[in-house]
């Protein structure tokens, strides 16, 4: 490489071109490491019946959380649930978490103790041990590293790359709230810096608002599968939006998709919100991100056993490469599905 070469992230695809250049650097030593870079979770040899699960997240004050809106406890308790959520998206079941954490002296010992409160109502929830982590100091606010360690058994194992042509697509309870929770505390944000006296305007919004502050990892429905002998065909977790998710595992499988409007899983009160708001629900939906919910590909004989589900809805189906991946409107129209979720490094 030149000295004078320089290419901005952005100009790579983001955080997923990043972590795909990265990844050429990292090659495999042993044995027991069976899978790493580009799922939810590395995968490690455990013993002969099942895999260690091991995913790692970091959330950074000003990019990731505001402490204008976010409580501390709240924030304890979702920088767990959200890595649980990588385990679930393996169809695992998580037991272990370390966290790390770097804090500017403008935090007390009682701040801290609050996080930690919320990160142990999570772990009690989950049924996770915190077993270490570090601690450090910082000069640019509050940046926490989370790293959860989990099993599955190896029959059971679920990745991104493993659709195929002909199975349905599934997805967990409802989308696009969290993204309008957000919405939500950010204006009041905005409207409190113009009228520091103003009352927050929240009436009707706690549903979308608790989905923004407090997701919960969707164990309960691997829980279910698991006891009703449901594996998957592929999985992942709905963080940075439908359609990109849906990206991941077509990419990954070399397979397109259909999914279809009409049935992608919104509140009532997530709809209101987005009308309230002028934007569209299914825009939000495919494109808002931080749900936490799985979407999951499952053979086609399974349909009806999906559908006995608590919380499952199927969406789609998935297709052959060559037709795309598409969005059927109400009307019956399809329409190319573009990946619009977070990106942390998009070109300016």
């Amino acid at each position: 490489m030149s000295e004078n070469t320089r290419t901005e992230i952005g100009e790579i695809g983001g955080e997923f071109g990043l972590i795909d250049r990265i990844s050429t650097f990292a090659s495999k030593q042993n044995a027991s490491s069976v899978f790493g870079i580009g799922d939810d979770a590395a995968v490690i040899e455990k013993n002969d019946k099942e895999f260690t699960l091991v995913s790692t997240d970091m959330l950074l004050e000003g990019i990731h959380f505001d402490l204008a809106y976010v409580p501390l406890k709240h924030l304890g308790y979702k920088c767990i649930a959200v890595n649980a959520s990588d385990i679930a998206a393996m169809n695992g079941i998580p037991e272990q978490v370390t966290v790390s954490i770097a804090i500017s002296n403008r935090f007390s010992v009682e701040a801290i103790e609050e996080l930690y409160q919320g990160i142990q109502l999570a772990c009690n929830q989950y049924k996770v041990d915190l077993v270490g982590g570090d601690t450090t100091s910082s000069i640019s606010g509050l940046m926490i590293s989370v790293t959860v360690i989990g099993k599955v058994n190896k029959e059971a194992i679920v990745y991104r790359h493993t659709a195929k042509e002909g199975d349905v697509v599934c997805v967990t309870g409802d989308l696009g709230g969290a993204f309008l929770g957000l919405t939500v505390l950010q204006r009041e944000k905005e409207a409190f810096k113009v009228d520091k006296k103003m009352e927050p305007q929240l009436d009707e919004r706690e549903y979308v608002i608790q989905r923004q502050l407090k997701p919960e990892a969707r164990l309960d429905v691997i829980h279910e599968m698991i006891a009703k002998k449901i594996v998957p065909t592929a999985m992942i977790d709905v963080s940075d939006g439908l359609a990109s998710e849906l990206f991941h595992i077509c990419t990954k499988s070399n397979v397109g998709v259909t999914i279809f409007d009409e049935y992608i899983p919104k509140s009532e009160e997530t709809k209101q919100t987005a009308f309230d708001f002028g934007v569209d629900p299914t825009t939000c939906a495919l494109n808002g991100g931080e749900d936490y919910e799985l979407l999951f590909t499952v053979d086609k004989s399974k349909v009806e056993v999906m559908q006995e589900f608590y919380d499952v809805t199927v969406i789609g189906e998935i297709v052959a490469l060559e037709k795309g991946m598409n969005l059927v409107t109400k009307a019956g129209n399809p329409y190319p599905l573009e990946a619009q979720g977070w990106n942390h490094f998009k070109k300016k």
